[in-house]
């Protein structure tokens, strides 16, 4: 008993320190750990595994819409980082830089890609030449370093995983086209498989990716009403095309520059399905993307027939699709159940001597710890519908959280008093003026979020200073 409630009592309720119950979550689900590099993290087999499974199904959506994979150098020589003014400027402060090979110094230091836009257009530069060359959608799986003076598990850290995808098109309309798609991507995939409701706008000029002409995101709300962006689709126009001299001949023999886009999603959103799903007893995994499905837990495992049960039982369910486990190792059931909560696995399958006699077994959900029986000839059908009915209501509950933290305010007052004392979304008007967005911000620490593409007129005036409005804006505090 006393393993079983050491494992509980491991993590600090959310109630009373959300930082620290996150940190515990992150730790005691054995997600990742630290390391002797500072601002780095190891990710463990348990995380390492949600990860595969993003992914998995983030790379088949995007070979849908005809993306290729490609893999370019991690190092950037900063004569060609230096060709985008724009873009040196907003990662200058985060950049890794190596001035050494062996023994040598280098005769031009090179930066450990923090992106790789500028790498993409020089490769393009080389590669596109006539319209038959485009378009050029691909997307690469790798990792970035970005010197983070804060960080933190998953939300931050100085090297982390991602995927950015980097295409070029004849046209400014198919390279918007292809901006907005790719967003939609990033949307359905959040609500779908990680069960996380997002909303989709236009980032504003003060936070939009440096060198783009328009940045898209998605935005994610957290337990305890903080925003996280959740994934970001940049239109780069022909800026980057003219600052590298990518050019095409035109079906008319006439020379053109190219139109690129940028998007990425990085492994921040296993940070997302912890603040987005879990409780004080550990992680919540949404059945879509959990590496482990269903657990087979056998109940006095040592009487005769008992482990043979469980083993068919786990047949049973993986001939039904069901990515599924059993826990014969010799802790008590108990701690076993305790375990299984902590890695957030979706469903436990309890079967011993008296479900044997009986010809049950016992399913428990992980999240509402709702218990069904049910016959072990139907227990593939029963948790498949179980693991439906799951992620269905795990969507529902994330969105219902949402909407009851997202708020409105029309005067100043209000929105200060709001951002204060109601963590969450505040919808307001804005005039469009950057002034505000740095008043907001210096007065109460929230920034925007994004301008919605569904608008809501509130009022006809900015909620900071009263000049007529232009958008309605989602703003909060931030991870």
């Amino acid at each position: 008993m006393a393993k079983e409630k050491k494992l509980v009592e491991a993590i600090t309720s959310m109630d009373e320190d959300f930082a620290q119950w996150y940190t515990d979550v992150v730790k005691k689900a054995e997600l990742c750990d630290y390391t002797s590099v500072k601002g780095c993290m190891v990710i463990k087999p348990a995380g390492y595994a949600i990860w595969e499974n993003i992914q998995k199904e983030l790379d088949r959506r995007f070979k849908e819409t005809g993306v290729e994979n490609v893999y370019l150098p991690m190092f950037i020589p900063e004569s060609l980082l230096q060709r985008e003014k724009d873009h040196v400027e907003g990662f200058a402060p985060e950049v890794a830089w190596v001035t050494q090979g062996g023994l040598e110094p280098l005769q031009e230091r090179m930066c450990v890609r923090p992106t790789s836009e500028t790498l993409f257009c020089d490769f393009y530069q080389k590669e596109i030449h006539s319209h038959r060359d485009l378009p050029k959608v691909y997307n690469q799986w790798c990792s970035v370093v970005r010197w983070e003076k804060t960080t933190r598990p998953f939300l931050r850290s100085r090297e982390f995983l991602w995927q950015e995808g980097h295409t070029a098109h004849a046209t400014a309309g198919e390279a918007e086209e292809r901006t907005q798609q790719m967003l939609n991507v990033y949307a359905d995939f959040c609500e779908e498989v990680m069960a996380i409701p997002v909303i989709k706008g236009r980032k504003t000029d003060k936070e939009k990716f440096a060198g783009a002409i328009a940045t898209y995101t998605i935005e994610a709300l957290m337990h305890d009403g903080k925003a996280l962006q959740s994934g970001t689709s940049h239109n780069f126009g022909d800026g980057f095309a003219k600052a590298f001299g990518i050019q095409y001949t035109d079906k008319n023999n006439q020379l053109q520059y190219v139109h690129q886009t940028s998007w990425g999603m990085t492994t921040r959103m296993i940070g997302a399905l912890i603040m987005v799903h879990g409780d004080n007893s550990g992680l919540v995994l949404p059945p879509a993307i959990a590496p482990v499905q269903a657990m087979v837990i056998p109940i006095q495992q040592r009487k005769e027939g008992v482990l043979d049960k469980a083993f068919e039982l786990q047949e049973v369910l993986k001939k039904a699709g069901i990515r599924v486990k059993t826990d014969d190792t010799d802790k008590s059931p108990g701690f076993k159940f305790a375990e299984q909560e902590m890695r957030g696995i979706p469903v436990r399958i309890e079967v011993g001597p008296k479900d044997i006699e009986n010809g049950k077994a016992v399913i428990c959900r992980r999240d509402t710890r709702e218990k069904y029986e049910a016959s072990f000839g139907e227990l593939g059908a029963k948790v498949r519908e179980i693991l439906d009915l799951m992620q269905k209501e795990m969507l529902e509950r994330a969105r219902a959280h949402r909407e009851a933290h997202t708020y409105t305010a029309v005067t100043y007052d209000e929105f200060k008093d709001t951002i204060e004392n109601k963590p969450g979304f505040v919808k307001a008007m804005w005039c469009g003026c950057q002034e505000c967005e740095d008043k907001i911000k210096e007065d109460v620490q929230a920034t925007s979020r994004c301008i919605p593409f569904e608008q809501e007129q509130l009022s006809d005036t900015c909620v900071c200073c009263g000049k007529p409005a232009k958008k309605m804006v989602y703003w909060g505090r931030a991870y």
